[in-house]
């Protein structure tokens, strides 16, 4: 094969290719979320294990130490901090997981770069999905607790799925660029891991955005994580709908910046096979 080719970088092409590969991506993200617990005594429970272990140790922190609150109410518990605090972490771990682990994607897959035919640009959306589906696992632990404390689920959760799609598609478009830059930027991952920490907290995860005075909110708002996390608590947590219109605008846009990092991911490939 010759790893120097032009690849089609045009939105069809972005379709086309997960269509077209759409068997391959759902074997490659069995095995990474298999082969994460290989080998490990109790295997895919950790994956149900550490969100609830972080969301205790997060509903300490900050329901018991720093005492924080999110204003429902006089008679707020903590168990309903928990639930709105663990609905704001599965939106965050979804990006800030595939973000992290883009970066060396490619590095860790040379050997498909120089000496097999395959579709390198699979390998980002495989992280995702792999990251994915420990979100969705998640998802069901906050469900489980949502119907423990309250006795119900609101129907609205239904519409979560809608929610959370967007913010997939950038995921995904974050990670085609951060996996194309990884190649060239070794410290990339580095720098990555720094920002996605910092985005832990200036995103409304551990706070609603009504705490922040009013100079502060635009750029709250500017972080691409406040809108789904303020829209999955509107379904999963409160029982309302979520707005549809910012939902469609935020859609638009999510789908634009996936091309985009599709594209820089076809266009800037051509020279992974001489860095590496």
């Amino acid at each position: 094969m010759n790893p120097h080719q032009a690849h089609p970088a045009s939105f069809a092409a972005l379709f086309a290719c997960l269509w077209r590969n759409r068997g391959l991506i759902r074997q490659m993200t069995k095995r990474e979320v298999i082969g994460r617990y290989r080998g490990s005594i109790l295997g895919l429970v950790w994956s149900f294990s550490n969100p609830i272990l972080m969301l205790a140790v997060y509903t300490f922190v900050f329901s018991v130490v720093f005492k924080a609150r999110w204003g429902i109410g006089a008679a707020e518990s903590r168990t309903q901090f928990a639930l709105v605090l663990f609905a704001g972490l599965i939106v965050y771990n979804l990006l800030a997981e595939a973000a992290n682990r883009a970066p060396g994607i490619i590095l860790a897959n040379a050997n498909y770069v120089k000496k097999v035919v395959f579709p390198l640009e699979i390998l980002p959306v495989v992280v995702v999905g792999a990251t994915l589906f420990h979100s969705l696992v998640s998802l069901v632990v906050l469900l489980a607790a949502i119907y423990l404390f309250n006795g119900f689920l609101p129907w609205t959760v239904l519409l979560f799925p809608l929610v959370l799609l967007p913010l997939v598609m950038v995921t995904i478009g974050l990670s085609w660029g951060l996996a194309a830059v990884g190649v060239y930027i070794r410290d990339m991952g580095q720098v990555i891991g720094i920002i996605t920490a910092v985005l832990l907290f200036i995103s409304p995860v551990f706070y609603p955005v009504t705490s922040l005075p009013e100079a502060y909110r635009p750029w709250l708002m500017a972080n691409p994580l406040t809108f789904i996390i303020e829209q999955a608590r509107e379904v999963l947590i409160w029982g309302r709908a979520p707005g549809w219109t910012g939902l469609g605008v935020y859609s638009i846009a999510a789908l634009a910046f996936a091309w985009l990092g599709f594209a820089w991911f076809q266009k800037t490939r051509k020279g992974f096979a001489d860095v590496i």
